[in-house]
């Protein structure tokens, strides 16, 4: 697997090749037309203008021995390179005074043979050398009587061009081998912080959640360092909960079970009393009853965290279940000294819903209030609702929850300083139920006044209206 770095470089460096290639293509390009552009338009100018200049007199020499002796008497000695042709394309004479009478079939000939002024860039045949030559027609009236070839050597053209060819391919491989070395250092700028998270998040994978990562840098890394340590503060705090539950569901299990062991080795003694066996399998039926809660939770909670809790909704009366529960827990009146009171709404609170997650939900929040208050104190449970909710409330005047538990008593595995025993779960389990009814669950506290609980549900909506208004 190449790393970031690798193709960060090579990202860099296609990208730099390509702009270069392009850049570098269109300049010598560029180049090579305004060179051999300009050198073929001197050429054909030369030639046209020469014509013009010379044009009538030779088209008025009757044979091609005179014509020849015209261009070199007037013509060679300014451009010596110049070639009379007939009008078959046969050289007659050139700048020295000599025809060999071959026929020249370049392109430059061909098209001055049809009446236009031609030009030609290759090797010359005689001498293997690079020229360019441009041809005119000879006209008398439309007819045409010879052929004018004017010739240069492209060797000083040729040589300008590779000089600047060469100097174009040096500087596109500076620019390359520049952008190589920055952008080798941009990754590493990049890849190098990358690398520290990695190491430090790899060490966190490993259990030490004391890794802390430096930001070095003000952008999405930096911004990645934040999360990372915010990730490590979160896990560690996570951690420190799912120890002190483990710690402290493992005590919340051992009790009942010492006891139950306990009276059950004491009962099975023979030599116990009745009375002492009623009150051995009181014990052991509370114990039992204890237990049985604190399986039930962690079963709730398991369900919960694996998403696999599932509802059985239907239309009920939130008041039924807010009176059944009330009825259900008032008998802890008489055992805990704390009065329960009920104020339910005249309306019927018409709710989808499930009624046993719901009564669980009511239960354990009696539960608590009746753990935290004290002799001769108050638990008032009403029901209310508003235009699209219905509304339970319980209040005690319990010991009441301190500020800084107060925003984490829902959550999972946590327990207040002073929570009595438990599984640390109720809350939690509540909060979500209530959740999964599209609902909310809200906790108003202060130490010693005693906790306002409220529940909101949405109401049921009747069939063929969009909105339940009371």
């Amino acid at each position: 697997m190449r790393s970031l770095r690798t193709r960060i470089v090579w990202s860099y460096l296609l990208l730099v090749i390509l702009v270069v290639f392009v850049l570098g293509g269109l300049f010598m390009t560029l180049i090579y037309q305004y060179y051999y552009g300009s050198a073929a338009s001197a050429m054909r100018d030369k030639a046209e203008s020469d014509l013009q200049a010379h044009g009538r007199s030779l088209a008025a020499s009757y044979t091609m021995r005179n014509k020849a002796d015209y261009v070199l008497q007037h013509m060679a000695k300014v451009h010596p390179q110049i070639q009379l042709l007939d009008i078959e394309g046969k050289l007659r004479m050139d700048g020295s005074g000599f025809g060999g009478g071959q026929r020249l079939t370049t392109a430059d000939v061909d098209e001055a043979m049809r009446g236009k002024t031609g030009v030609w860039r290759g090797v010359d045949p005689e001498d293997g050398e690079r020229i360019i030559a441009a041809t005119v027609p000879v006209k008398q009236g439309d007819r045409i009587v010879a052929l004018l070839r004017y010739s240069a050597s492209l060797q000083q053209v040729d040589a300008m061009v590779m000089q600047l060819f060469r100097l174009t391919l040096l500087t596109g491989a500076v620019v390359v081998l520049l952008f190589l070395g920055l952008s080798l250092f941009m990754a590493q700028r990049i890849s190098m912080p990358i690398r520290e998270l990695t190491r430090s998040a790899r060490l966190m994978a490993d259990g030490d959640w004391t890794r802390r990562v430096t930001r070095k840098r003000h952008d999405e890394i930096g911004q990645l360092a934040d999360t990372l340590n915010t990730l490590a503060v979160e896990l560690t705090k996570r951690e420190k909960l799912k120890n002190d539950f483990i710690s402290s569901i493992s005590h919340e299990l051992r009790t009942p079970l010492t006891s139950i062991k306990g009276w059950s080795e004491t009962l099975s003694d023979g030599a116990t009393d009745e009375e002492e066996m009623k009150l051995g399998f009181a014990i052991i039926q509370r114990e039992t009853e204890r237990l049985s809660g604190l399986v039930e939770d962690l079963l709730d909670f398991s369900k919960l965290f694996a998403n696999n809790m599932v509802l059985t909704p239907e239309e009920m009366n939130l008041n039924d279940t807010v009176r059944e529960s009330v009825r259900q827990m008032g008998v802890r009146q008489e055992e805990t000294g704390v009065r329960l009171v009920s104020s339910l709404c005249k309306m019927p609170l018409i709710v989808n819903g499930d009624v046993n997650r719901l009564k669980q939900v009511l239960i354990n929040l009696l539960d608590n209030a009746f753990k935290f208050t004290p002799s001769s104190g108050i638990i008032r449970v009403t029901t209310s609702c508003d235009e699209q909710h219905a509304v339970l409330t319980i209040a005690d005047t319990g010991i009441g929850i301190e500020p800084e538990d107060l925003p984490h008593v829902t959550d999972k595995f946590y327990k207040a300083s002073g929570s009595k025993a438990g599984s640390g779960l109720g809350l939690a389990i509540c909060k979500e139920i209530v959740e999964l009814h599209n609902g909310t669950l809200k906790l108003d506290s202060e130490p010693g006044s005693g906790t306002v609980v409220t529940v909101q549900i949405p109401l049921a909506k009747p069939e063929g209206e969009t909105n339940h208004s009371l």
